[in-house]
């Protein structure tokens, strides 16, 4: 039988934890599609959707059976149309799970037939999340450590002028 996971995200950026439980994932499962939502109704990120999906697939292009898709629909929806039987998520913190949860529940109402797996933070990833690097970045502080190099980079072209400097 061929296990379809997604990993579903805005990924706004990519950061190493993210890409820790992806190639955890993709040990897992037979294959692992790393979904990029194009559309939110939480925030407006500060990547676009295509740029967002080129640094993850830039940073998962090691792994041979990962793929990376946008989508724009409920991610039962989505999952569904890929074939997926499972969504796994990764969690940070107890605050996470919280949420997570709450997310898992609705999903399964939606489509009981998929399951959510977790996989915790590795320990050196644990408290990185996307909004603490860009706010990191944005102030001038070094994010090199918690994302790609391609990424650091892209932040601090994106750094609003006069942030974080001294006057």
């Amino acid at each position: 039988m061929h296990r379809i996971a997604v990993c579903p995200g805005t990924y706004d950026p990519v950061t190493f934890g993210h890409i820790d439980v992806i190639e955890r994932a993709s040990r897992l499962f037979d294959e692992v599609v790393v979904s990029v939502t194009t559309g939110s109704f939480k925030k407006m990120p500060m990547f676009d959707a295509q740029e967002r999906i080129a640094f993850v697939e830039a940073s998962v292009a090691h792994l041979p059976n990962v793929r990376v898709e946008g989508f724009n629909t409920l991610i039962t929806e989505h999952a569904r149309s890929l074939g997926a039987s499972v969504m796994v998520k990764g969690l940070r913190a107890i605050s996470d799970f919280d949420y997570e949860f709450q997310m898992a529940q609705l999903n399964r109402h939606l489509a009981a037939e998929i399951e959510t797996v977790y996989l915790p933070a590795s320990p050196q990833y644990s408290f990185v999340s996307s909004s603490g690097v860009r706010e990191v970045a944005a102030w001038g502080g070094s994010v090199d450590d918690w994302v790609p190099a391609f990424v650091a980079e892209a932040l601090r072209a994106r750094r609003p002028r006069g942030v974080g400097s001294v006057p």
